[in-house]
C-alpha cells in the first residue's frame, strides 16, 4: 500500500546536547527536536529527534531523524516509528534512507513495515510517502 502526503515543520529545536569525547571535525555536529505535522493521506504528527552534521552557508551536510508518527495512513489511525537519512551538496539529495522501524506499529498500525521518502518542490512544499504493509 502506498499513502502520500505532505508536512511542515511547526518547531525545530537545537539542543546543547554535545557527544562525549568531543571530536573536532570539517563540520559541527548539532542535535535538534522536532515537530511536524502532515496533511493528505498522511495526517496526524510527529515528533522527531534530528542530528546532522551540516554548513549552514554552503547546504552541505547530511542528516539522521527518527521520528515517533501519530496519526492516519489512508485512514487507519495509530503509531509508529521511522528513520530517514540524506546527504546534500547544496544542489542535490543522495545516499538517501528511510525505513518504518520493525514492531513500532500500534493500533490499526499494528504489524507496520516498509519503506518511504521525503522531497522537497521547487515552491519549498515537503512531500512525503510510505510504501508499507500491514503484518
Amino acid at each position: 500500500m502506498r499513502a502520500d502526503g505532505t508536512f511542515t515543520v511547526k518547531t525545530f529545536v537545537p539542543t546543547e546536547l554535545k557527544p562525549e569525547p568531543t571530536v573536532s571535525t570539517g563540520l559541527p555536529v548539532g542535535v535538534a527536536t522536532m515537530e511536524k505535522h502532515f496533511e493528505g493521506e498522511i495526517s496526524g504528527r510527529s515528533a522527531t529527534l534530528f542530528t546532522a552534521a551540516f554548513d549552514q552557508t554552503t547546504g552541505v551536510g547530511t542528516y539522521v531523524a527518527m521520528e515517533s508518527f501519530e496519526g492516519s495512513l489512508s485512514g487507519r489511525e495509530g503509531c509508529f516509528n521511522f528513520v530517514h537519512s540524506a546527504t546534500t551538496t547544496g544542489e542535490d539529495r543522495t545516499a538517501e534512507f528511510f525505513t518504518i522501524v520493525p514492531t513500532s506499529g500500534t493500533g490499526e498500525l499494528a504489524g507496520i513495515f516498509g519503506a518511504g521518502g521525503l522531497a522537497v518542490d521547487a515552491d519549498g512544499t515537503h512531500r512525503i510517502w510510505f510504501d508499507y504493509q500491514l503484518g
